[in-house]
């Protein structure tokens, strides 16, 4: 069964476990990729391509994972044009209830002389193979000339019409480097629309990268001409500037239906959860300005715009907090509140959380009640997500912690980690109190790793704040990213260090079983 559009009806393509995972340092583990795949199936999200099945072991077992499970959504597997990855993606896809395969080659000139080394006659035969191959393995087939907005158009012309001939059910239209701007967009659309047999009849789609910061602009362009699917991500996640953001063009969709007489199937409520689900997972913090989930989205600090919102929120807002899953009040939790409080609390912040992990980050948030005076909407977030951040499974544990800093050097730490049940402690010194802290994990846990990212956010105002500290590691080309939430700035930046080194074992045993001793 494959996923079709209605004349009105937008499909919504997330690409945020395949294109956004490319994103330098922000590869996920597979228990991450399915809490996002659940999510975003919830949602109602149409497609999810999970992954690149041949890329790796892992990819392969996520995608696979991630149709097994899946309940509404197509599922989606990416190959290049050539039948080992055909076959490798439709292994991992086809236990799906909604399979597809989304197979690709680069057209442009520039892709045909140096990346893919065909010519125009040669490339055409080999979309035709792998197309025709892919169709017979599955129904829905997805095909992608990759640098289409730099090809020519006659030559995208004639391979969009191999393509279909040969059983593609969906051509998408990639703007690869966010080259296009969008009179152009809705113009290559316009003209394959006009100059290809059974264009009309397969799903047109339109992934557009945000170099030039006009991706949503690019992608609502393209649906105006006729496009039908729109491949996005979450957050906007992606490679270099970043993917079509699946909140923008959702939400540009229904508030401005006037001009723009589309529907997609998401539940907007859900936005601001997949964010932060995306934003924690990944390690990359969404900019505070950032378009419907900015942490300034729905702020208000001018005395004019506060004022017109006090008369009528219409005044200065669009769109209700409340439309994305945003709650609108801020601060009501404190020491005294109890379990069940905390619960409701959680869900209308868009939690719905196991008793288990309800019981962990009660623990965690009575703890922060005694520290910290008043408790907001972030500091509960923040707690939920750095929740299981040290599970009791982790082979590394911050048992102990202190450091001494100040004007006068050198700056020391004395740390406890349990590695592997046993605990070990260490006097070190550094440029400062984290790198102090560093220093210790580091002669506690040898690795080679190189820390690529260290990166410290407030998650409220004040001076008891609490820190969500990303640390981002890379060893011999793996990359993983940890996480954590403390009002001690230094406390959770060694947990970060932690957490990453923790996934990092990980890695290691998938790859490298015996290379993973601490």
């Amino acid at each position: 069964m494959t996923a079709t559009a209605s004349q009105n009806r937008v499909l919504i393509f997330d690409t945020t476990l395949r294109d956004g995972e490319q994103s330098p340092g922000a590869t996920m583990t597979l228990e991450e990729k399915l809490q996002i795949a659940e999510l975003l199936d919830e949602m109602g999200v149409d497609i999810i391509e999970a992954g690149f099945p041949i890329a790796s072991e892992g990819d392969f077992e996520a995608v696979s994972k991630i149709a097994k499970a899946a309940r509404n959504a197509v599922i989606c597997g990416l190959a290049r044009a050539n039948f080992a990855d055909i076959d490798r993606a439709w292994e991992a896809v086809k236990h799906a209830k909604r399979p597809r395969i989304h197979t690709f080659i680069g057209t442009s000139p520039l892709h045909r002389e140096y990346q893919v080394r065909l010519d125009k006659e040669a490339m055409a035969e080999r979309i035709h193979a792998t197309v025709t191959h892919a169709r017979n393995l599955c129904d829905d087939v997805q095909w992608s000339p990759m640098d289409a907005t730099r090809t020519e158009h006659d030559y995208l012309a004639r391979v969009c019409e191999i393509a279909i001939k040969a059983g593609a059910t969906t051509i998408n239209i990639p703007d690869t480097v966010g080259y296009t701007a969008p009179g152009e967009s809705a113009a290559i659309i316009r003209m394959l629309l006009e100059r290809v047999p059974g264009m009309d009849e397969v799903t047109i789609s339109t992934h557009c990268h945000n170099d030039l910061g006009m991706a949503t602009a690019n992608a609502l362009a393209a649906v105006e001409a006729g496009a039908r699917q729109i491949e996005c991500t979450i957050n906007g996640l992606g490679e270099r500037a970043g993917n079509t953001a699946l909140e923008e063009v959702v939400m540009a969709m229904r508030v401005r239906n006037d001009i723009m007489p589309f529907e997609t199937g998401i539940d907007t409520t859900k936005i601001m959860q997949a964010s932060r689900l995306v934003s924690t997972v990944s390690g990359f913090p969404v900019q505070y300005n950032k378009a419907i989930v900015g942490k300034n989205a729905f702020a208000h600090e001018s005395g004019i715009h506060q004022d017109g919102m006090l008369k009528h929120a219409g005044t200065f807002e669009i769109m209700r907090p409340e439309d994305v899953g945003l709650n609108a009040t801020s601060l009501v939790m404190g020491k005294h509140s109890g379990r069940a409080a905390l619960r409701s609390k959680l869900r209308e912040l868009g939690y719905q959380i196991g008793d288990n992990q309800l019981s962990d980050v009660f623990v965690r948030f009575k703890e922060l009640a005694d520290r910290k005076k008043e408790i907001y909407d972030e500091d509960l977030i923040a707690l939920v997500q750095d929740a299981g951040t040290e599970a009791a499974h982790d082979r590394i544990q911050v048992r102990h912690l202190r450091v001494v800093c100040g004007t006068e050097g050198p700056q020391t730490a004395d740390l406890t980690l349990a590695i592997d049940g046993n605990e070990q402690s260490v006097h070190a010194t550094g440029d400062g109190p984290v790198d102090a802290a560093f220093n210790a994990v580091k002669a506690l846990v040898s690795h080679s790793a190189r820390l690529q990212l260290y990166q410290v956010h407030a998650v409220t105002e004040g001076t008891d704040a609490q820190a969500t500290v990303s640390v981002r590691l890379e060893e011999n080309g793996k990359i993983v990213t940890g996480q954590s939430s403390d009002t001690d700035t230094v406390v959770a930046s060694t947990r970060a260090y932690v957490n990453a080194l923790n996934k990092l074992l990980v890695r290691r045993l998938k790859t490298a079983p015996d290379t993973a001793a601490v």
